[in-house]
């Protein structure tokens, strides 16, 4: 799904009922998170792997910028509260009728900065897709 409009409404939506959300779905980047994600690795050297690369198309407004692909749709949301920034992840499965929310994740002063977004978004969206891929696979199977 890339209609704009639609995919506007759905993340109003989401953004509304948040607090809905279940808790495990609900991610505070900090120190130990990014430890988790294997992401304090500074002279980490990556392997580039065509298979995993992701063209998105980038719709940016005022309020966000928006993410979209075959698979997913990602809506980055940057804050300033009292000088300390925040930024907000929404991370959603794109199907066919709708996309369907997965996680949100927050970033907080130093940890809300470019790289770190893009890190920890990295991480999750290969996470999810490598669940998406093992549901296929399941339910395939059965």
């Amino acid at each position: 799904m890339h209609n704009i409009k639609t995919l506007e409404k759905y993340f109003r939506k989401y953004l509304k009922n948040l607090d809905e959300l279940n808790q495990e779905n609900f991610i505070y980047v900090d120190l130990n998170t990014l430890y988790e994600l294997d992401l304090l690795q500074f002279h980490q050297i990556r392997t580039f792997d065509a298979g995993l690369t992701r063209y998105f198309q980038v719709i940016e407004t005022p309020d966000k910028i928006t993410l979209v692909n075959d698979d997913f749709v990602v809506w980055i949301i940057p804050e300033s509260i009292e000088n300390k920034s925040l930024t907000y992840v929404m991370l959603a499965v794109n199907g066919e009728k709708e996309p369907k929310l997965e996680l949100v994740f927050l970033l907080a002063g130093v940890y809300s900065t470019p790289h770190l977004i893009l890190s920890v978004l990295d991480k999750f969206l290969l996470e999810i897709q490598e669940n998406e891929e093992l549901l296929q696979n399941l339910s395939k199977t059965t």
